[in-house]
């Protein structure tokens, strides 16, 4: 008999050797998902630090050892280098590759961050009978780079990105009641409608992922993204950052429930 761990476990298999290479919503309901961020030894404490003060786009799962690639706590046996399906090279804020595997990449001295991701909360959302727009079309989650600076530490700095979801008029507080459950994967919304209050010039041109439909009885809803370290890096310049793909997550073992509070 198939368990679920042992699906999921099967699902980073299959992104291991390279048979699944799709953005991650939608996949293994019921497990949280994680963003990913990795500098090298000497900045870890300013981006741990720049975490720490940003909660809300930069929730803290996991800090895996110096040079260590394997999540011993959200996945044991997993590595962090093969386990994405799509993961993205920085060069002093350039991105100079986009790549399915990180492994020609590694160094002994990098630290890896997992970070909490909103994909982890959409089957509570759905659950709930509020349907996600890009699941349902089968695209990525449309997300953009904000007004909203965050909190600087050392080196890190720059703004705030965050993922939006149309939500129809009467489920939006049962969504932010929903969502709410969750602080560590981003909670609650950090805006909803007009989405120029925070600087978003056009909705239907997202800085990341893919554009969807809001029909005339929705409201756009925002939260906060775990891309916001690549616009981070982007601004901070470290001589090499890797990141996750947008919207290419680490699957973990770790239930949603786990992370849930009352």
């Amino acid at each position: 008999m198939v368990t679920v761990e042992s699906a999921v476990q099967e699902l980073r298999h299959r992104i291991r050797s390279g048979q699944l290479q799709r953005p991650t919503a939608g996949l293994a309901p019921g497990y949280t998902q994680a963003n990913l961020a990795i500098v090298p030894r000497d900045l870890a404490y300013d981006f741990l630090l720049f975490c720490q003060r940003n909660p809300k786009p930069c929730p803290l799962l996991e800090v895996l050892d110096i040079g260590d690639p394997e999540p011993k706590d959200l996945a044991p046996g997993a590595d962090i280098r093969t386990d994405i399906p799509r993961y993205r090279v920085y060069r002093h804020g350039v991105l100079t590759d986009e790549v399915d595997e990180i492994t020609p990449f590694w160094r002994d001295d990098l630290v890896s961050f997992l970070l909490g991701c909103s994909f982890t909360f959409e089957h509570p959302l759905m659950d709930a009978g509020i349907h996600m727009r890009h699941i349902d079309l089968d695209v990525n989650v449309p997300m953009y780079i904000t007004n909203r600076p965050c909190k600087p530490a050392g080196v890190f700095h720059g703004p705030m990105v965050v993922s939006m979801r149309p939500i129809p008029q009467p489920q939006v507080v049962r969504a932010v009641q929903i969502t709410s459950r969750f602080p560590d994967v981003h909670g609650a919304p950090v805006h909803l409608g007009d989405p120029a209050e925070l600087g978003i010039k056009s909705i239907s041109e997202p800085d990341f992922g893919d554009a969807v439909t809001i029909d005339p009885d929705e409201v756009p809803v925002f939260w906060a993204c775990g891309v916001t370290p690549q616009a981070v890096m982007m601004q901070a310049k470290p001589e090499l950052a890797i990141t996750h793909a947008p919207g290419y997550m680490f699957i973990s073992d770790r239930r949603e429930s786990e992370l849930a509070v009352l």
